[in-house]
């Protein structure tokens, strides 16, 4: 999926926009922190989204880039079937890291990027987590994997990893508050 840049051409010298355009915990954009529910408005900014090499997410909407500020991860993940798919359609591809942050969300490291799973995935998510014998893990395992304090947990064979909220941006190189 490429973001369209020919506009840029004729119009080189449009400045960036900053704290209009966001991006929720649930993949939901929202302008001026209104959600956008417009299909025809979501297919755009779908298409539009990308990032720059300092690792801001954008929209380009023609020869303006609308900076995109990130409640979680630049990507949002859904179920689909045995796989995940982004907000904007993408397809995660393989996970290929499963990290719980210390604010209780779980994260996807998969071929696309890393990305915050919807909540609303998180039930079915956890009833497939075990421990290191295979048995359900439970909320209390879970509980004390975000201290730090428990024996393994995994998910298709992933041990859950704890991360810090603070670590993430740096980890896996995004802005999530772009500023000029």
């Amino acid at each position: 999926m490429a973001v369209d840049l020919s506009a840029i051409a004729k119009w080189p010298n449009v400045p960036a926009c900053y704290d209009w355009l966001s991006l929720d915990r649930r993949g939901d954009w929202r302008l001026q922190g209104e959600r956008v529910t417009h299909r025809g408005l979501i297919e755009f900014i779908n298409r539009q989204y990308g990032s720059d090499a300092a690792g801001c997410w954008f929209m380009q909407n023609g020869p303006q880039r609308v900076f995109v500020r990130l409640a979680g991860t630049p990507w949002v993940f859904r179920r689909a079937g045995d796989g995940f798919i982004s907000h904007t359609g993408a397809v995660a591809g393989a996970v290929q890291e499963v990290l719980l942050d210390d604010g209780g969300n779980m994260l996807l490291e998969t071929e696309l990027g890393i990305g915050l799973l919807d909540d609303r995935d998180l039930p079915q998510f956890l009833a497939e987590c075990c421990d290191d014998t295979g048995a359900p893990a439970g909320e209390a395992t879970l509980l004390a994997l975000m201290a730090g304090t428990t024996p393994p947990v995994f998910w298709q064979g992933h041990r859950l990893q704890p991360i810090s909220t603070a670590e993430l941006p740096q980890r896996y190189g995004f802005n999530p508050r772009p500023q000029p």
